[in-house]
């Protein structure tokens, strides 16, 4: 393992593309250095990759991986520790999502939808605990508001969902005092990339106190707000939603 370097280290998960990217490009211009893990986006990997190596040398790390791998997951860890000598931050950002409704429901999609969203950033943060714990890290994972409020047809989707704010809460109490661990729970920030039809995206937005959709750079900052500037806050499930949860 190489010496440790004076700038904190992040992984994020999926952080090539969407709001992954952008938390990794928020991320960086405040000086932290980068694991972006990704799965199959090897072009954006790469792009992204150029990209913040152009701004500063030496701060990025691109790791291809399949998070239902478990096997591969402490490997991941290993990688980051070797290559930066410390890890401060974990962001489970990446997220399978797709409808399953009753009666069509099958075992491969309850495995994809649970590997992504509860089983991998679970055993992520387990293989990350020594590493944090020397630099009183802090974890973060990408919730939805779904957890709460489940979506129509998608059932499993927001059982994972569940289950990963209620491991969000648990490992708050477990890893604590080295370690916080919090969750976001976006509202509509970027729709799926098969699309929703525009009406109930109007419909959607209409019952939305604030009357639009959010940006990637509402969810980066809360990100980068949890990791750095809220030394007091751990255990918390933070909604950035534009009030949306109020009414839904």
């Amino acid at each position: 393992m190489p010496p440790r370097q004076e700038r904190p280290v992040a992984l994020i998960t999926g952080g090539v593309k969407r709001v992954g990217a952008e938390i990794a490009r928020t991320l960086h211009a405040a000086g932290y250095d980068l694991v972006l893990h990704f799965r199959s986006s090897v072009n954006e990997a790469v792009a992204l990759a150029a990209e913040l190596e152009h701004q500063r040398a030496g701060s990025t790390l691109a790791i291809q991986g399949e998070l239902a791998d478990l096997d591969g997951l402490p490997a991941m860890i290993k990688q980051a520790l070797q290559h930066y000598g410390r890890l401060d931050a974990l962001v489970n950002n990446a997220s399978a999502f797709f409808p399953t409704p009753v009666g069509s429901a099958t075992t491969a999609q309850w495995n994809e939808l649970f590997a992504s969203n509860a089983q991998a950033p679970f055993f992520l943060a387990q293989a990350a605990t020594p590493a944090l714990r020397e630099t009183h890290g802090a974890i973060v994972n990408l919730i939805d508001v779904y957890a709460e409020r489940p979506l129509a047809n998608h059932p499993i989707y927001c059982m994972a969902k569940a289950a990963l704010a209620a491991m969000t809460r648990s490992l708050a109490l477990d890893l604590a005092p080295d370690i916080r661990v919090n969750g976001i729970a976006p509202g509509a920030v970027m729709w799926p990339s098969d699309g929703k039809p525009y009406d109930d995206q109007q419909a959607m937005l209409a019952r939305t106190p604030l009357r639009r959709a959010g940006s990637p750079q509402d969810v980066a900052g809360a990100v980068l707000w949890l990791l750095r500037d809220a030394p007091f806050v751990t255990g918390q499930v933070i909604r950035i939603d534009g009030g949306r949860s109020l009414s839904i």
